[in-house]
């Protein structure tokens, strides 16, 4: 499966589904959509009221790929489930976001 998106040398996009109130903070991996799309799976426990599930989904990226909050971006669909993420740095970031045990 490709991690999908658009690849620039500087700039990552990738897909993320996002579960708000989802009882803790995790990265649980990659999935497909019914198109075959690569979708990163999330979960937060924030609600999703005032972006705070944008925040801590930021948050959450941030801190897995080891990048500052600034690098991590909502490219589109910041009210929906499913959201484009940009990232500063090159592809060897995305490997960071497979799942781990130590996640949240």
């Amino acid at each position: 499966m490709s991690l999908g998106g658009e690849q620039k040398p500087n700039h990552q996009r990738f897909c993320v589904k996002l579960t708000p109130r989802g009882g803790r903070n995790a990265i649980e991996g990659w999935s497909s959509d019914a198109a075959g799309k690569a979708l990163l799976k999330a979960r937060v426990a924030a609600a999703p009221e005032d972006g705070k599930a944008n925040s801590a989904l930021v948050e959450l990226i941030a801190r897995r790929l080891g990048v500052k909050k600034s690098s991590v971006r909502i490219v589109s669909g910041a009210s929906s489930r499913v959201k484009l993420i940009e990232v500063d740095g090159d592809r060897t970031l995305l490997a960071r976001l497979a799942p781990s045990e130590n996640a949240g």
